[in-house]
């Protein structure tokens, strides 16, 4: 699968710099996340995978107490998951991920984002079809053969295992995250994941060059501004970049 799946990384340090939007992504992000599947990180692997990354970004510890907080009383705000497909710039392929309390208000947002990119939002399923819904997990080391006898023996659905420069790179169906990480920690003592996240990855890469490439960023950036807006997934490929 090759480093696609770092395009989002890629996009998002453009804005990692306005730092209260990302801590209040996150915040948002362990809140529903801790809901769902409750607020101990031991029993809640995909919570315990989202802190770990949200520290790695040096969210402050207050941040992320007061999204558990939060999510461990009654009541609280009502976020829901929204997904929007559509055609970028260059006829590139664009999956944008939310958390919002108020569907209307996002869907006219992320619209418009499109609009002024001169870009088109498709109806659910358009482009989603073009990219694999994975369960993403890398961490340092070089045997790849035990990796997938442990993950095996735990009876995971492995789509795919990389091992370069160092780093063992576990690609499995989004539904086989718990299960492919909780394999892996029974395996390796002290095991440190650089990169514990489900994604969408593209199947093909589409070029985007001249003109289309100020309306490309444009759009990126204009969507990662928008506070429901938590993730931003594209198969545009940009000479120079990645």
């Amino acid at each position: 699968m090759g480093r696609a799946f770092q395009n989002r990384k890629e996009s998002m340090a453009k804005t990692a710099d306005a730092k209260t939007k990302v801590y209040s992504k996150y915040g948002r992000e362990i809140y529903v996340c801790a809901k769902q599947g409750g607020i101990d990180p031991e029993g809640n692997l995909a919570l315990r995978g989202l802190i770990e990354r949200a520290k790695k970004d040096q969210v402050p510890s207050h941040v992320i107490d007061k999204a558990l907080d939060k999510a461990s009383g009654v009541g609280g705000e009502d976020f829901s998951t929204a997904r929007y497909e559509g055609f970028g710039p260059g006829s590139c392929m664009v999956i944008v991920e939310c958390l919002t309390d108020n569907p209307n208000r996002t869907f006219g947002d992320v619209r418009g984002c499109f609009t002024k990119a001169k870009s088109k939002l498709g109806t659910p399923g358009s482009v989603s079809h073009m990219f694999d819904h994975c369960a993403i997990l890398a961490f340092k080391g070089d045997d790849e053969e035990a990796t997938l006898e442990a993950l095996m023996e735990a009876d995971v659905d492995v789509t795919d295992i990389e091992n370069e420069a160092g780093q063992i790179t576990v690609f499995a169906p989004h539904t086989e995250y718990a299960k492919a990480k909780q394999a892996l920690l029974d395996a390796f003592d002290g095991i440190e994941f650089e990169v514990d996240e489900i994604q969408f990855v593209p199947q093909t890469m589409t070029p985007v060059a001249g003109d289309d490439v100020a309306l490309f960023d444009k759009l990126v950036d204009t969507l990662n501004d928008l506070d429901d807006v938590q993730n931003v997934y594209h198969n545009a490929e940009i000479e120079g970049r990645g």
